[in-house]
């Protein structure tokens, strides 16, 4: 056991649930052998506590670091910000350039407020929507955090929030009087939205624009045109969609305006900071209700998303880990044609992934996690592109995923998968842990 695996051990007598983050826990991965902690990291690499070196080829930071870890642009605007004073009792100026910036991106939107996490930008919207409208319900499809207001769906008889990303998300702890006031849909559904819209008093319809497969038959579309004729407010979540494949928000692939959007995860590269944009009259009702909070007001999160913009923009990077994700999809592919294997593949390009259609899926993704592992390399059935991922680094990790579709194809043939992991299969979704 090394280093990584014995301080979650101590974490774990510490830290309800291990860590602040589900998608990190080690159980995720690979359950007793994930390294769970890292000492630096540097473009596409990680060191764990014992020194050793990975080649990221998982989710890099949970999506938040497309042109690398430690990118030098970005993290020598953080230096001299940190040189200069983080806080202060004035304001950063920072703050109204990156409102400019991110206004110009988004012409449709008037003004900008600011968090420093995707979970704080969500429950940020949704109250602005709620104030603006003076209504309190939204219908919602997607994954939009940990907040009640979110949660709350899941005080129903089913675990409807199931079919959003996680299952297994229990609302312990959320009043049980926000019952109702979520009302969730789902993708490409127009039927069932219409009926919620007929049946409801909703202040937004609140969504991702895609996760896993991209809208049909003019869907998106369809929910402007509700939401304009209804005096609905439309927010787009682009928490995670945000800047992968065009550089702001995924709606621009379809033509489709919001009223708000919502943007986190890389907008700083590794740094906190979300923001949302709306229409004025919207975003002005923000001053109707009380959003306040200290550490929105700190100078790192601003500095490392204009740093961040610039180099996107200059690189275009959206266009660049676009092609690095299709590329893999269309590798992922081939390998299973290859080994006679059925895989289901996932997710835009730059955030994709596959599962094997077998009822051994996730003792297959267990399998893939640990020998990847052994040969020095962050894997899983998913990869989140970013700028480090060279063509050589790629070659090194499809070759040695080859040789891993050929023990699948083993395994799916009779050889006992059981016996080949030397540890417990991974978690799938959300689970207490003692």
């Amino acid at each position: 056991m090394g280093k990584g695996q014995e301080l979650y051990k101590r974490a774990k007598q510490l830290i309800p649930g291990g860590n602040m983050l589900l998608s990190k826990r080690p159980e995720m991965f690979l359950p007793e052998q994930w390294p769970a902690y890292f000492s630096r990291s540097k473009g596409c690499k990680v060191w764990d506590l014992d020194g050793k070196e990975y080649i990221d080829c998982c989710i890099m930071g949970i999506g938040t670091n497309t042109l690398g870890y430690g990118r030098e642009e970005v993290d020598e605007a953080v230096a001299k910000v940190i040189r200069d004073g983080n806080m202060s009792t004035f304001n950063c100026p920072e703050e109204v350039e990156l409102a400019e910036k991110l206004v110009n991106m988004n012409p449709w939107g008037d003004m900008v407020r600011f968090a420093r996490t995707g979970g704080e930008i969500n429950a940020v919207t949704v109250r602005i929507a709620r104030a603006a409208t003076g209504r309190d319900k939204v219908a919602i499809c997607g994954y939009h955090g940990w907040h009640d207001w979110y949660l709350s769906v899941n005080l129903g008889e089913s675990d409807a929030l199931a079919g959003h990303l996680l299952p297994g998300l229990e609302p312990a702890g959320v009043p049980r009087g926000l019952r109702g006031s979520t009302i969730p849909f789902h993708y490409n559904n127009i039927d069932e939205l219409l009926d919620i819209v007929n049946n409801n008093e909703l202040a937004a319809i609140k969504m991702e624009v895609c996760r896993n497969n991209g809208p049909e038959d003019g869907y998106l579309q369809k929910i402007r045109e509700i939401c304009t004729e209804r005096n609905i407010i439309l927010i787009f979540d682009e928490c995670t969609s945000g800047f992968r494949e065009t550089f702001g928000g995924l709606y621009r692939k379809y033509g489709v305006e919001p009223d708000m959007a919502i943007y986190s995860k890389t907008l700083g590269n590794g740094y906190a900071i979300s923001a949302v944009v709306g229409k004025e009259w919207i975003m002005q009702a923000a001053q109707k209700t009380f959003i306040s909070s200290t550490f929105w007001t700190e100078r790192i999160g601003p500095a490392a998303a204009l740093a961040t913009l610039k180099v996107m923009e200059k690189e275009k990077s959206w266009e660049k880990i676009t092609a690095i994700g299709q590329g893999n999809k269309q590798r992922w592919q081939a390998l299973a044609d290859k080994y006679g294997l059925k895989i289901k593949q996932w997710g835009i390009p730059a955030l994709a992934g596959y599962t094997f259609d077998s009822p051994n899926a996730l003792k297959y993704k267990t399998y893939i996690t640990q020998e990847m592992l052994a040969k020095g390399y962050l894997a899983g059935n998913s990869m989140y592109a970013c700028l480090c991922h060279t063509p050589e680094i790629l070659d090194g990790y499809f070759d040695g995923l080859d040789k891993l579709f050929a023990d699948i194809r083993d395994f799916e043939d009779g050889r006992d998968i059981d016996k080949a992991l030397k540890g417990p299969v991974c978690h799938s979704g959300f689970a207490r842990l003692n």
